[in-house]
């Protein structure tokens, strides 16, 4: 199976070696046929702690760090 990647904007740096991320994505609802916006926050690794809040990242699934940690950075989104 294939690791996600996603693309999203850095919302928190507060911990060490972690961001937390904003994914936003819009679907069709099914039913009503409206375009849907939603938010999910993710936890990713960043290691050097090189990404602070507002910048764009990409970050890929990986094996789980911590409790909530299950994505790391892949890198920065131009």
């Amino acid at each position: 199976m294939p690791k996600k990647i996603l693309s999203g904007i850095v919302v928190g740096d507060k911990p060490n070696k972690t961001i937390t991320v904003m994914v936003e994505r819009k679907y069709q609802h099914p039913l009503l046929k409206k375009v849907v916006k939603s938010r999910k926050k993710y936890n990713a690794h960043d290691e050097n702690n090189k990404h602070k809040n507002g910048d764009r990242v990409k970050i890929i699934e990986c094996r789980p760090r911590s409790k909530n940690k299950k994505f790391e950075v892949l890198g920065d989104v131009k």
